[in-house]
């Protein structure tokens, strides 16, 4: 049986709320509803909606910023958000897409035009990309395709690295400068591949996660040269004032790593890989 997908309903009028509940339970769908922007933002890092339907004017925070904190937290900042407003004016609409919301549908709306656009991005997510959004490196089905391939070879190494501390960051300093953090990772790491040349398989697992595939007696040394850069590097993420004043509060970014041989096997499965790395992973200080 398939699983039935959850909607969040973020309305402030109690009729409208009381209306789409009703509709879309009608159409199969689980539905929580959220009166504020607090609400919503409780209720989607609990139970991580497939989807929010989000109304830009709420009664304490508007819809806007809203979005901005579910992107900038680790658990929520995938979910897909359609905005729903009574505004209908250019300059909001673009405010909404620019954001990164995957719709926008103003009020008064069609039940079966919004049922639709549900639809189609419900269906849009469930096909996770073969390259990540944000980095555009291979992504997870990528990774576990090439991960497979290794499996009946000994003398391959998969190492993991990563920043532990990006969601305290993030926090700080906005889902903006927490990507920007990201990306940095990706281009140090995919830096050093290319100085050896490019000899290593590169992809990104997603929340700042990379992992790195190829023979073992040179992955090691590369991946050793990636972590030193990455930790030098670290400083340039944060703001110039904060780098110079070093506040007490300051987030602290971590570099994170982990390793695995081929020659530990039997592995069975591409995830099996994964798993151990999560295991293994330890901070570098």
């Amino acid at each position: 049986m398939a699983r039935v997908a959850t909607l969040l309903i973020v309305e402030d009028e109690p009729e409208t709320a009381g209306l789409l509940r009703s509709y879309f339970q009608a159409q199969g769908y689980e539905v929580l509803t959220a009166a504020s922007g607090e609400e919503a933002l409780a209720l989607a890092r609990e139970r991580l909606p497939d989807l929010i339907v989000l109304d830009i004017r709420l009664p304490d925070i508007d819809g806007f910023e809203v979005f901005r904190q579910l992107r900038a937290h680790r658990r929520t900042r995938e979910i897909p958000v359609i905005f729903l407003t009574e505004k209908r004016e250019r300059e909001d609409r673009l405010a909404g897409l620019e954001l990164g919301a995957h719709d926008y549908i103003p009020k008064p709306f069609s039940l079966q035009e919004l049922r639709a656009r549900v639809q189609n991005i419900l269906r849009r997510s469930q096909v996770e990309p073969a390259f990540d959004g944000l980095t555009g490196l291979p992504g997870r089905p990528l990774i576990l395709e090439h991960l497979q391939e290794q499996l009946g070879h000994a003398e391959w190494s998969v190492v993991l690295i990563g920043l532990d501390g990006l969601e305290a960051f993030g926090e700080r300093y906005g889902f903006i400068a927490r990507d920007d953090a990201i990306r940095a990772v990706g281009l140090v790491l995919a830096g050093v591949n290319h100085e050896s040349g490019d000899p290593f398989f590169l992809g990104h697992l997603g929340e700042g996660w990379f992992v790195v595939v190829g023979e073992r007696h040179l992955l090691g040394p590369a991946a050793e040269r990636m972590v030193a850069r990455l930790k030098k590097a670290l400083p340039y993420f944060y703001p110039l004032q904060d780098v110079e004043e070093h506040p007490e509060d300051l987030p602290p970014l971590q570099v994170v790593t982990a390793q695995v041989h081929g020659a530990e096997g039997p592995f069975h499965h591409p995830e099996g890989i994964l798993g151990r790395l999560q295991e293994r992973k330890r901070a570098i200080p």
